[in-house]
C-alpha cells in the first residue's frame, strides 16, 4: 500500500491489466489481485484503488476473498472522495425510487437495497410492512468495525426510513453466527414480534425474533405469481416449502389440493399459519408433510406423494443453496440433476415443474444443462414455458455477473413419442 493520496486515502495500485475491470465499475477487488505491499489492510478503512487510469474508493476488509468493496469509481487525475452522508442518501433514495412500481402495486414485502446492484456493496435491506431489516455481509460493515461502518450504517438506515416512509429500520449482522445475531433497531422504533405483510397481493406472516430469517424469501415474489397463474384445478406438491409462500400462491390460484413438504417442523407450522390467512376453504385444501428431501430423494419424494394422496401435476422445487463456494459447484449441479430427475419421472403427461436455483456458483447455462440431463434421466421430454432471473428489486449490473444467483424455470412434461 502506498502513501496517502491527495484525497487523504491510502492508495492500492493494482496491475495495469485490471484497468478495464476497474473502469467498468466492478464493485470488488479480489485479494488475489493485491500486490504484496497492499495486503495489510485494516477492516473498515476507506482506501483508494488504482489500475492504469481507472480509480475507485471502497471499504477494505482484512480477511476473506474480497479485499475491497468499491463504492465510487472515476478516472484518475482528480480527487475521488470517500462517500459522504449526502452521497449515501442519494444512493438509497435512487434505490427506493427504482422499487416504486412494487410499492404502487400494494405489496409491502420486497428488497429495498440490493448491495452491489444499488451501488452500496456489502449491504442489503428488506422491507416488511413499515419496517426494514438491513443485513451486512462484509466484516468492514460490522457495527464494531469502526467509525466508517458506523457512519455508513447510520446514514443508510435513516435514509431508508425516510425515503420509504418506514417506522423503523433494524440491523441483522450476516457476518455473525445466526443464533448470536438478534436484529436490533438502528433507526425509529422496533416492530411487533409478528407482522402480516402483502406479497404478490397475498397476506404472509413474518417474524422478528432471535436469528435473522423472517420466514419469507423476497426474491421469489414474481415467481410465486407464475405458480399462482398456473395452479387452477391442479394438484400441487411444494418441495422445500419452508413457510409455504409457494403453497399459499398455489392455493390463491385455485389449486385443488396442496401439500407443503419441508424438513423443518417449525417451518411447516409457519406454513399452516400462512395458509390460514387465505379466505374461504383454502386451509381444507392444504396439508403438510415433513421429509428430508436431500437424503434418499426418491424414497422421500415417494413418501411425500403418498402423503399428498394423489398424483401431483404441478410440483414446485425450490431447494436451498447447494454450494457455498466454487469447489462445490459440480456437486451442486449433480444434486440439481438428481432432484429434478426424480420429480420429472413422477409427473404425468402435461404436468408442470416449477424449479429454481438460488446457488450463485451454478450459472444459468449450468442449470439448464442439469435440467436437460434430468429430463433425459427421467425418460421424458420437457419444454420451457417460462424462465426468469432476478426481479426488479434484485438488480444485477452487467459488469458484475457474480451478482446473479437466481434462476427460475417452469417446465411442462410430455411422455408422448
Amino acid at each position: 500500500m502506498s502513501a496517502a493520496s491527495g484525497d487523504g486515502l491510502a492508495t492500492i495500485r493494482l496491475p495495469p491489466e485490471l484497468e478495464g475491470v476497474l473502469a467498468s465499475g466492478h464493485p470488488w477487488v479480489y485479494r488475489d489481485h493485491l500486490p504484496e505491499r497492499g495486503r495489510g489492510l485494516e477492516s473498515g478503512s476507506w482506501v483508494r484503488v488504482e489500475a492504469g487510469r481507472a480509480a475507485a474508493v471502497g471499504l477494505a476488509d482484512a480477511d476473506g476473498a474480497i479485499a475491497v468493496r468499491l463504492y465510487r469509481h472515476a478516472r484518475t487525475g482528480g480527487p475521488l472522495a470517500r462517500p459522504d452522508r449526502a452521497w449515501l442518501r442519494d444512493a438509497v433514495e435512487a434505490a427506493v425510487a427504482l422499487r416504486s412500481p412494487i410499492a404502487a402495486s400494494g405489496d409491502d414485502a420486497y428488497r429495498l437495497l440490493y448491495g452491489e446492484g444499488d451501488g452500496l456493496p456489502g449491504i442489503t435491506a428488506d422491507r416488511y410492512g413499515r419496517w426494514a431489516v438491513i443485513r451486512t455481509y462484509a466484516p468492514s460493515l460490522r457495527p464494531d468495525a469502526g467509525t466508517a461502518a458506523a457512519e455508513v450504517l447510520a446514514t443508510v438506515a435513516e435514509a431508508i426510513g425516510k425515503a420509504a416512509d418506514l417506522r423503523g429500520v433494524l440491523l441483522a449482522d450476516d457476518t455473525a453466527a445466526e443464533e448470536a445475531s438478534t436484529p436490533h433497531v438502528l433507526w425509529g422504533t422496533a416492530p411487533p414480534p409478528r407482522l402480516t405483510v402483502r406479497d404478490g397481493g397475498r397476506s404472509m406472516l413474518v417474524e422478528f425474533g432471535v436469528g435473522q430469517k423472517t420466514g419469507l424469501f423476497l426474491d421469489q415474489r414474481e415467481n410465486r405469481r407464475v405458480v399462482q397463474a398456473h395452479a387452477e384445478g391442479r394438484s400441487v406438491l411444494d418441495l422445500f416449502s419452508y413457510t409455504g409462500a409457494f403453497s399459499v400462491a398455489a392455493l390463491a390460484g385455485g389449486a385443488r389440493t396442496v401439500t407443503s413438504v419441508d424438513v423443518s417442523a417449525g417451518a411447516l407450522a409457519a406454513a399452516e399459519r400462512n395458509v390460514a390467512l387465505l379466505p374461504g376453504d383454502a386451509a381444507t385444501r392444504h396439508r403438510s408433510h415433513r421429509a428430508d428431501l436431500m437424503q434418499g430423494t426418491p424414497d422421500a419424494l415417494d413418501g411425500a406423494l403418498r402423503a399428498h394422496g394423489e398424483i401431483a401435476d404441478l410440483v414446485v422445487l425450490d431447494p436451498p443453496s447447494l454450494a457455498r463456494n466454487k469447489s462445490q459447484r459440480h456437486a451442486a449441479i449433480r444434486s440439481f440433476r438428481r432432484l429434478n430427475a426424480a420429480v420429472l419421472a413422477r409427473l404425468p403427461e402435461g404436468g408442470l415443474l416449477a424449479t429454481a436455483s438460488c446457488t450463485a456458483q451454478v450459472s444459468v447455462d449450468d442449470f439448464r444443462g442439469a435440467l436437460a440431463a434430468a429430463a433425459q434421466d427421467a425418460g421424458v421430454r420437457a419444454r420451457v414455458l417460462h424462465e426468469a432471473g432476478h426481479p426488479l428489486d434484485h438488480p444485477v449490473p452487467l459488469h458484475f455477473p457474480e451478482g446473479r444467483y437466481l434462476t427460475f424455470v417452469l417446465l411442462q412434461v410430455s411422455r408422448r413419442g
